[in-house]
Order: structure tokens, then C-alpha cells, then sequence
């Protein structure tokens, strides 16, 4: 026995559909929304005022910060346009993923042979560390490096 298609089959096909596609792409805009925070600074007009100056501040150092893991401690490095380990006031420095804020942290560092460590266990993936650092002369420094961490093969 076959069942004539009609038009209110159609209409509750096409209904359902579209139903279920809406509500897949509000679930996913929720989450999107709710798991990144999606801001850099907490207003970019101001921001915006100082950059410039800022930036050119920072390139005259001629600095160069490089991050390195090796699964147990992580080192920061920072180098000036000779190579040579600059004079540092201050740093400060955080870690995180790019796409949440659960995982970021304030990173406790020692400053060891010319470079910042710090004992350090990173699951596998992507992370973002933000470095602030203040020269001898109160330059500012901030560098956001992004890592990445590959899995146990």
C-alpha cells in the first residue's frame, strides 16, 4: 500500500528541515559566543591613539622574542638587533588558548642565563602567550607570540 505524497507531507518535510537547521546554527552561534570573548583590548579607539606611537617606541629596541617547549619547562628569550641579551626592567607574561579564556594563566618566571623559563606542562595545540617587558630606559615591549604545541605521536 503506497501513501499518495501530498502537500502537507511536503510542507512538514520542508518545515522539519529548516527546523533542524536553525537550530543547529543557534546552537553553534551560542557556543561560538559564549567560548571566546572576542576582544584584544577592552576599548580599540583608544588603543588606536597610542599605537603608532607606541609601535615606534618598541621597534626602535630592535628586539626579538622567541618562545621554545620541550614538554617540561618553557623558555622565553628576548634578543636585541646584535643578537645580545638586552637589559630588562620588568616582564611579565601570560599563556592561553586562542579560542577560550579557561586556560590562561599568569606565568611565574626565573630569569636563567639569559632567558625567562618556567616549569610548564601544555596539552597539544594552540597557544597564545602575551610578553610584557620594560627596557632599561621604561620602554614598553609587548609581543604575542603564538605557539604550538604537537602531540604525543
Amino acid at each position: 500500500m503506497k501513501r499518495e505524497l501530498t502537500g502537507r507531507h511536503v510542507l512538514a518535510i520542508t518545515l522539519t528541515a529548516f527546523g533542524i537547521i536553525i537550530a543547529v546554527n543557534l546552537f553553534m552561534a551560542f557556543k561560538a559566543v559564549g567560548t571566546f570573548p572576542g576582544l584584544e583590548v577592552a576599548n580599540s579607539y583608544v588603543a588606536s591613539q597610542k599605537f603608532d606611537r607606541e609601535r615606534a617606541a618598541q621597534q626602535a629596541l630592535g628586539w626579538t622574542a622567541r618562545a621554545s617547549h620541550d614538554g617540561q619547562v618553557l623558555s622565553l628569550e628576548i634578543t636585541d638587533a646584535q643578537g645580545l641579551h638586552p637589559m630588562i626592567r620588568s616582564l611579565s607574561a601570560s599563556i592561553g588558548r586562542p579560542t577560550h579564556v579557561r586556560d590562561d594563566r599568569e606565568l611565574a618566571l626565573t630569569h636563567e642565563g639569559g632567558a625567562f623559563r618556567t616549569p610548564l606542562q601544555l596539552q597539544p595545540g594552540a597557544w597564545i602567550i602575551h610578553l610584557n617587558a620594560t627596557a632599561a630606559d621604561g620602554t614598553e615591549f609587548r609581543q604575542r607570540l603564538d605557539h604550538f604545541v604537537r602531540g604525543a605521536r
